[in-house]
């Protein structure tokens, strides 16, 4: 999966555009200052549609950069792996919420010299085992006694997934969860979302793999477990990055995408907004309500 041939052709959704990579003008100074600095026409954003911090900040940027003038091109991507691989490759501008610190480390530690980090847009960001509130455990080590209620099985999303490593490598053995018999079920978020929606509606007991922040802790009534033995890993911040050069390449860009900061309440919002109340076909018009409704981040973005 993270070999360069694999590259970005292996892991694309049935939605994939064709990459516009970001060029600079012909004649200008290429410095990241930003005074003077080359400017560019266009810049594809890639993101993964099922982890929803990534679509909602896509078309936020897409919204900000069309209103001042630049062309925005979507590579929607099936995992992480070969995302990581097309920045580095450079089919890629940018990865606009990238969990790099360390859901994502593997991929930094691979392709790191070849990445731009742009800076960090949201902190606190962690990696969740969630069960409905109904459910009588409250931790991550209550899962072992519990193997029956839960048909041992976790449900986890996708396979190339940082949160499926974390799970497998460090998770179930923390807890001596595959002794108790369990296993980790591994298929896709929107497949993980639909099991997680029966089993709520008919008041049955699952474990999912989850995060924060993510809309469906607004939607599902969900308790995280508690994980004394810090298996799922410590908080990290989300963070914006390019490929190699970008920041050279399109100045402009780099340097607004750096001043972008959101607040728990902010992201909660802008999520909810885009993801829930328009949903697909109108995640745009969810962006602009957003925007109206946060006024001093639309003065910061688009000046």
């Amino acid at each position: 999966m993270r070999k360069h041939a694999f590259r970005l052709a292996a892991g694309l959704a049935a939605v994939s555009l064709t990459a516009t990579a970001c060029g600079g003008d012909e004649g200008g100074d290429t410095t990241a200052s930003g005074e003077g600095a080359a400017s560019c026409d266009s810049v594809t954003l890639g993101f993964i549609p099922s982890w929803t911090d990534g679509l909602s900040t896509a078309y936020l940027w897409q919204n900000v950069l069309q209103d001042r003038g630049y062309e925005v091109e979507f590579e929607e991507i099936s995992d992480a792996a070969p995302l990581y691989a097309g920045l580095a490759e450079g089919d890629v501008d940018v990865y606009p919420s990238a969990w790099s610190e360390v859901t994502h480390a593997e991929y930094i530690e691979e392709y790191g010299d070849q990445i731009e980090d742009l800076g960090a847009w949201y902190e606190g960001a962690v990696l969740t085992f969630a069960v409905p509130e109904y459910t009588e455990i409250s931790s991550i080590a209550d899962l072992a006694g519990n193997t029956e209620m839960f048909d041992g099985r976790i449900v986890g999303i996708e396979p190339g997934a940082g949160l499926t490593d974390v799970t497998k490598e460090s998770v179930i053995p923390a807890y001596g969860l595959g002794d108790a018999g369990y296993e980790l079920v591994e298929s896709s978020t929107t497949a993980m979302l639909a099991e997680l929606q029966s089993a709520v509606a008919a008041e049955e007991d699952i474990v999912v793999t989850l995060w924060h922040p993510f809309w469906a802790y607004n939607d599902f009534p969900l308790k995280d477990l508690e994980d004394p033995e810090g298996a799922l890993g410590e908080p990290e911040a989300l963070h914006v990055l390019a490929r190699d050069g970008f920041g050279t390449d399109c100045a402009e860009v780099a340097d607004l995408m750096g001043q972008l900061q959101l607040n728990d309440e902010q992201y909660a919002a802008l999520e909810n907004t885009v993801v829930n109340e328009y949903g697909e076909g109108r995640y745009a018009e969810g962006v602009e309500a957003w925007l109206e409704s946060n006024p001093e981040i639309a003065e910061t973005l688009k000046g």
